[in-house]
């Protein structure tokens, strides 16, 4: 089942709703579940909440898979710009126009506010190495950030559809100030038709400069100490449907 709940974002002083899933026998048992948190929670569960009318499918991969655990959805502001604020950790340039991210405080109101609220309330296991973050494009670059600069209570990070080329530098940044524990475990995937061919006409997997960049990255992250998975999606576009084909692959091997 899906919770849908009213909670205060101090960083923009609006409401966000949070998605939360819950096993079908959470109310008739006493046991505690892991928790992975997701950006763009509206995209996740049901195809009426999402954005384009398509959703991951979340809900009904999570009926069938032989886990359990409690899914957090964090919904985000529905004009671009606003999304872009929330959901970079930096100040960029991006789609012609300078953003002055507020992605850390967004990171502190999940650190400080949403999970939180989310042990207090529900039978989690609050320990790092069951705490999972996930998302996608922007919602990846998050994952990213925050399983460098927050690896203190997540464990774990699918970062999908990153873009990692075009955040190298930052991540760099942010991984040379980081203290990756030995267990971290981080998924990173691209696709073949959002990353683009390579201009002298090469294998896409390896020629683009998001490929390049990501093969770079993930090496940096292993020198770090993190454990890594890289997927590249043969006609992988960015977009919901292609995300939810992901969901087994780096599902089963974040929750190895």
């Amino acid at each position: 089942m899906v919770l849908k709940q009213d909670f205060w974002y101090w960083p923009a002083e609006e409401n966000r709703t949070l998605h939360i899933y819950l096993p079908d026998d959470y109310d008739y048992t006493n046991e505690r579940y892991p928790v992975t948190y997701f950006f763009d929670g509206h995209n996740l569960f049901f195809d009426w909440d999402a954005t384009f009318g398509k959703s991951w499918g979340l809900n009904e991969f999570m009926n069938q898979w032989s886990k359990k655990m409690i899914i957090v959805g964090m919904e985000c502001a529905h004009t671009r710009n606003d999304r872009l604020r929330e959901y970079c950790p930096y100040q960029k340039r991006m789609f012609g126009e300078t953003i002055n991210g507020i992605g850390d405080e967004t990171m502190r109101w999940i650190e400080y506010d949403v999970k939180p609220y989310i042990d207090q309330n529900f039978r989690t296991y609050g320990h790092r190495e069951a705490t999972a973050i996930a998302g996608s494009s922007m919602g990846g670059i998050m994952s990213m950030y925050a399983i460098m600069r927050y690896n203190h209570i997540f464990s774990k990070a699918a970062c999908v559809s990153t873009g990692i080329f075009h955040n190298l530098s930052s991540f760099r940044k942010d991984l040379k100030q980081s203290s990756i524990h030995p267990d971290t475990r981080i998924y990173m995937s691209w696709g073949e038709l959002e990353s683009g061919k390579a201009a002298y006409g090469g294998n896409p997997e390896f020629d683009t400069r998001e490929s390049r960049g990501t093969r770079k990255f993930e090496r940096e992250l292993q020198e770090a100490g993190a454990m890594t998975y890289l997927y590249f999606q043969w006609g992988g576009r960015h977009c919901e449907a292609d995300w939810e084909k992901q969901l087994p692959i780096f599902m089963n091997w974040l929750w190895f």
